[in-house]
């Protein structure tokens, strides 16, 4: 073997070293790159606590707030990491937003939502799940306070880590709930309250599928399969931007500005009226500008609907920082209040520093845990683009007025979810009943039966999942806060 031949065979050997080399460190970075978040979070939680603990270091009863605090840092994370991905899962999964978009623009979102408006009083019982009055001391009070939040934040974190997107606010419930039976007995729950909420279980996520079903109908018939997509987008979209500003306005004054001023629902929608239709005159000539030259397609029809999503999907992350980060943090309010007063009350004011909690803990919790179940809501349910996203945005502001105006507890969380079920299932509806309709031309019921098994849209081990996860997640929140109420209130003991 010649002196150059030999050469060229050892750096053949150093490039297949070094890229085994390579393979390992990526491997490496893979397998670490979940305990970084970890790590993050955990740095979050503890310096929390000793933010805290400069406040109120050295008063009595400091160790209680500054574990609660923590407690509450912990609760904040999971938020972000399971509710707040419900808000921007439609706009990734139809490729509107980047996720690294998607997650800039929630974190901002959620956080000036929950500081600018976010209500200064919460009530710390979870909408009078259970009577204080009933609780035998302060002390026994706050150790149910630190039971529900503990409890809550568990059963988040365990949904999101088998993927399934769960409400917050009803395991704040059955954390507040358990702890409550466990510290003062079963007479103390408000069981009208808890049917309420139970019912909410059923009516949030079919409103929602239907709202966001109805407008997908309206959006094919009206403009996908017009003869002239271009020019019926034109005449529609517009409007459909308009309903959106207009469903929105009402939706923030009527749930997220609540510490700014008090609208009632007529006002509230009297307002979205008025926005409405100036969104509506501002965005028609936008749209014919942006709508020129483009080809009669659809593919043409996801250019024009990818900005309102986008704005959409921000209004939404909006108004449910301003609505749900303080229901969450409602508990460690109480813990707060109590220590200071040495009382439990129905309704609270939020320090600041809380709020301040919330508001971080969500945007941490968005960044380093989000994207898992902003892939699963987005793409993983059912293929989605930018006009079924939009339909699923749209429902959610929609619903909720709705279900404000008729006095009927519902989730956010179940609402978004439920949109993107109601669209996969219509998608469903409609392509079969297309089939039909041409099968029935053809007199071919083998091809029929073989084209309706390909065309199941929506995937159904997530719908079992995710249904299983909403009916038992007060009840486990529940269990689980009893359990940790009884171990807490032994070990003081």
């Amino acid at each position: 073997m010649s002196e150059k031949e030999e050469h060229t065979k050892r750096w053949k050997t150093l490039d297949k070293d070094l890229n085994r080399i390579s393979q390992v460190e990526l491997a490496t970075f893979h397998v670490a790159r979940p305990m970084v978040g970890l790590g993050v979070a955990l740095a979050f939680i503890i310096v929390t606590g000793l933010f805290v603990a400069l406040i109120f270091g050295g008063q009595p009863g400091s160790a209680l707030v500054i574990a609660a605090a923590a407690l509450g840092a912990y609760m904040a994370i999971n938020i972000g990491a399971n509710d707040v991905a419900n808000n921007m899962a439609p706009a990734v999964g139809a490729n509107a937003l980047t996720m690294g978009g998607a997650i800039v623009i929630a974190a901002l979102c959620e956080s000036a939502g929950a500081l600018l408006a976010g209500g200064d009083v919460v009530s710390t019982i979870s909408k009078g799940i259970i009577d204080p009055t009933a609780m035998a001391d302060t002390q026994t009070f706050i150790w149910a306070m630190m039971a529900a939040l503990l409890s809550s934040a568990l059963w988040v974190n365990l949904a999101t880590w088998i993927g399934a997107p769960v409400s917050t606010t009803h395991s704040v419930v059955g954390g507040v709930m358990g702890a409550g039976i466990a510290a003062a007995g079963f007479g103390s729950v408000n069981w009208a309250s808890m049917s309420a909420i139970a019912a909410s279980w059923v009516i949030s996520p079919l409103l929602g599928g239907l709202v966001a079903a109805g407008f997908l109908w309206f959006i094919k018939t009206k403009i996908i399969y017009q003869a002239d997509k271009i020019e019926a987008a034109r005449r529609w979209v517009p409007v459909l931007i308009g309903i959106m500003m207009g469903a929105f306005s009402a939706y923030l004054a009527i749930k997220g500005l609540k510490k700014i001023i008090q609208i009632d629902i007529l006002s509230a929608l009297v307002l979205g009226t008025i926005i409405g239709a100036l969104s509506y005159v501002i965005s028609a000539p936008l749209v014919r500008r942006q709508s020129e030259g483009l080809e009669n397609r659809n593919k043409s029809l996801k250019t024009l609907f990818g900005l309102p999503l986008v704005i959409s999907a921000a209004l939404l992350s909006f108004a449910h920082g301003a609505n749900d980060v303080a229901n969450a943090v409602g508990p460690l309010a109480a813990i707060v209040h109590a220590n200071a007063f040495g009382e439990f009350a129905g309704k609270v004011n939020i320090p600041h520093w809380v709020m301040i909690i919330g508001a971080f803990g969500i945007s941490f919790g968005l960044i380093l845990f989000g994207p898992k179940l902003i892939r699963m809501v987005g793409s993983q349910i059912t293929k989605l683009n930018p006009m079924r996203a939009y339909c699923v945005a749209l429902s959610a502001a929609i619903t909720v007025i709705v279900a404000s105006w008729l006095g009927l507890p519902v989730s956010s969380t179940h609402i978004a979810v439920g949109g993107v079920f109601g669209v996969g299932f219509f998608r469903e509806w409609y392509h079969e009943k297309r089939l039909d309709e041409t099968m029935r031309k053809k007199k071919d019921v083998r091809i029929a039966a073989e084209e309706r098994h390909r065309r199941k849209l929506v995937r159904r081990s997530h719908f079992m999942t995710i249904v299983a996860a909403w009916v038992i997640t007060v009840p486990a929140a529940a269990t689980l806060s009893a359990a940790v109420f009884w171990v807490l209130s032994h070990l003081v003991s």
